[in-house]
């Protein structure tokens, strides 16, 4: 609970302080409120007063037992027994409420108004029907009289429904636009709606007939009011027969008896933001209004300020419960706010236990506080000689001492103490050794994960403390070791830093050398601790260590060659690996004779093969001659084969004799073209054959037999 004393008015905030998470198991809660001091501080007044996420509307009942909230995500409307005081149901809609209304005395007969123009009524055991009207609706009014709905909107026409005949009558067409709100009078039932052109229309419910027009936009501009836009209608309320409040969109309540048309006052909140809210106090004639900043409470009748309340979050809706000094307000935050205000008047019947909670709070004094006073004891007073000025107006009782004016105590504590310099001096003197300790030698507490790193960022940190030090307006950046985001990665084994990685060694050139000296700065470090946990009492320091400046002398190395140098080693080890995988496949390749099957991999014994006849074992170790002859071209492998005696026909591998035999694509075609033409000159030839006669194939065959021995006759 908050307490706030606003112009001498008290205001407790109900709802103030931490509320637990609905998911929390009742044993929890009970160790929460027992170890919280300000949960066990906090009144939960209702059980579970609050929405999911956003409360956009809040009434009353008109018996009071029962207040209805509306709100989001996802849309819903809550109800809750104010003599149970807990939630007596929960209703889950299909769209945002806008607007909603209580017909019934109690929640069995409800009205909502949907953003997406759908009309729904529920009655006591939940959803009954839905319409929908012609445009987006903005507000709507129940006319008991006649058991209208009078809807207004995005449209110039006001949208009438009867209940009792279920069906839409002829709407009221008015000069305006668009309709923001509208509101019925309870004594005359005289319907006024408000339009964005600042305007209110009254009409006559009986005759449907409008009866008047109000110009408040105009009326709205007081002096010094800046003018950035044309003022629409926000809020509008009824208060007994004649009398009507307006607010408007850029923050001002105008007040009008009806039988005038210029404002009987102007209220301004001076917050530039629409009203969203107004209610009337009937007992003490005050006027609540609130926009989506503060609600203020001011007479009606001189517009005197009576008290404020400003909430920590937007306002969406104010609700007043009847006939006494509670409010509820509906919030853009899950939790909806309860005030209670004992001026207003008494809390109500089913929360009477809060009157003599406040009386309670209001008997014990609080505690006063000086800001401009300085307390001190008898004993302070005898050390600066002032034990005369006790019961003088110069010294005030407060419990086992005085109160003292602050510039009083300060020039006799100056007069009193002469070596007030000397003791600055001191003090200074002590700051300068302090700070030459702390350049010395200090023994950090490391990570068990990425050592390197954190010792990094410690030296990186330093490096920017003392630059910071050194410009006055400079600040150092915190560091990445004491902020819980990186926490993880000091913690956690899976986020080492791997150094041999083929990524971390291109992208950090320079790490080979900065690794060293802080491998070294390590040892050295493991080297204190183990000194310090041996000898705690000794405080002899370590010495005779290497300088960063002799560990880094090489530093002027450009990087460009460094990553040169780690690309060539990681293709030379790569080269390394890959001709040890050679090796091993060649030691671990296993001779089989012809025929035979390789056996299972589980057997571990070693096998022992008998080598055929007439062929010749070679050793495993020419492997550099056989890659020499595979980078070789084809001639240049025939001849060193034909100057070393080796037969061109079987060539010896790691895995056996074996011979390669291969025919030219282009020699076949040639083969076949010369057949084919073999052929064709035969076919010609027994054509002509049959076409001779003997005495010409006898010839024939003679020249035939010449051509092929010479010497024959």
């Amino acid at each position: 609970m908050q307490i706030s004393n606003i112009n001498d008015v008290k205001v407790y905030n109900l709802s103030f302080g931490k509320s637990l998470p609905e998911w929390l198991s009742d044993r929890k809660k009970r160790q929460l409120q027992k170890k919280d001091v300000e949960i066990q501080r906090r009144i939960e007044l209702i059980q579970d007063f609050e929405m999911p996420t956003v409360s956009t509307s809040i009434k009353v009942s008109r018996d009071g037992q029962f207040i209805l909230a509306a709100g989001t995500y996802k849309p819903r409307v809550r109800c809750y027994d104010t003599y149970q005081l807990s939630l007596k149901f929960e209703r889950c809609l299909d769209s945002d409420v806008v607007a909603f209304e209580i017909l019934s005395d109690d929640y069995s007969k409800l009205v909502f108004l949907h953003c997406d123009r759908h009309v729904e009524f529920h009655a006591q055991h939940g959803h009954y029907y839905k319409t929908r009207i012609p445009k987006f609706g903005r507000d709507f009014s129940y006319h008991y009289p006649s058991c209208d709905l009078f809807f207004v909107g995005m449209s110039s026409e006001v949208y009438r429904l009867n209940l009792e005949q279920g069906r839409f009558l002829n709407s009221l067409q008015t000069d305006a636009a668009e309709n923001n709100v509208c509101d019925i009078n309870p004594v005359h039932h005289l319907f006024a709606t408000g339009t964005s052109e600042g305007r209110v229309e009254c009409w006559d419910p009986r005759v449907r007939n409008r009866v008047g027009m109000l110009d408040c936009a105009l009326s709205s501009l007081t002096e010094g009011t800046e003018v950035q836009g044309l003022p629409f209608v926000s809020a509008l309320k009824f208060n007994g027969s004649l009398t009507m409040a307006v607010g408007t969109s850029t923050g001002q309540v105008l007040l009008y008896d009806l039988r005038s048309s210029r404002p009987l006052l102007v209220k301004d909140h001076f917050y530039n933001l629409p009203i969203k809210s107004l209610n009337f106090h009937e007992q003490l004639d005050l006027i609540v209004s609130a926009d989506s900043k503060i609600i203020k409470i001011w007479n009606k009748d001189s517009g005197k300020l009576f008290t404020s309340l400003q909430p920590q979050t937007d306002i969406n809706d104010v609700c007043i419960y009847p006939k006494s000094g509670m409010l509820f307000t509906a919030n853009e935050d899950p939790k909806m706010n309860t005030f209670y205000i004992p001026a207003l008047g008494p809390a109500p019947r089913w929360c009477s236990f809060l009157d003599s909670l406040t009386e309670e709070l209001e008997e014990s004094p609080e505690s006063t506080v000086y800001d401009d006073y300085k307390f001190v004891t008898r004993k302070d007073l005898e050390n600066l000689g002032l034990s005369h000025l006790v019961g003088s107006p110069l010294l005030r009782a407060y419990m086992h001492g005085f109160f003292m004016d602050i510039r009083l105590y300060h020039k006799v504590k100056t007069m009193a103490n002469p070596f007030a310099y000397e003791e600055y001096r001191k003090d200074k003197i002590r700051q300068k050794i302090e700070e030459s300790r702390t350049q010395r030698v200090q023994i950090k507490k490391l990570p068990k994960v990425n050592k390197e790193l954190a010792l990094k960022l410690m030296e990186e940190g330093d490096e920017e403390a003392e630059l910071a030090s050194r410009k006055k307006k400079g600040k150092a950046v915190p560091s990445i070791l004491g902020d819980d985001r990186f926490k993880v990665m000091f913690e956690n084994p899976d986020f080492q830093v791997d150094e041999q990685s083929e990524e971390f060694r291109l992208l950090n050139p320079i790490v080979s050398k900065v690794g060293q000296k802080r491998k070294k700065t390590l040892r050295l470090q493991a080297q204190q601790e183990a000194a310090v946990q041996q000898a705690a009492d000794e405080e002899e320091e370590p010495e005779g260590r290497a300088s960063s400046e002799e560990e880094s002398s090489d530093d002027d190395k450009s990087w460009v060659e460094e990553v040169r140098e780690q690309r060539r080693l990681l293709r030379q080890e790569d080269r390394d690996r890959r001709r040890q995988e050679r090796r091993e496949a060649d030691r671990s390749t296993v001779l089989l004779e012809r025929g035979e099957k390789p056996e299972s991999k589980k057997t571990s014994q070693p096998q022992f093969y008998q080598i055929k006849a007439g062929e010749e074992f070679r050793s495993f170790g020419d492997m550099a001659r056989k890659q020499k002859l595979q980078k070789a071209s084809l001639e240049e492998r025939l001849k060193l084969e034909e100057s070393s005696g080796i037969s061109s026909s079987a060539v010896d591998t790691a895995v056996g004799s074996k011979q390669l035999t291969f025919t030219l694509k282009k020699v076949q075609m040639l083969m076949s073209q010369r057949f084919a033409a073999a052929e064709w000159h035969a076919k010609i030839r027994r054509h002509v054959n049959c076409k001779r006669s003997d005495s010409e194939r006898l010839k024939v065959k003679e020249n035939e037999l010449r051509t092929l021995n010479p010497g024959c006759v």
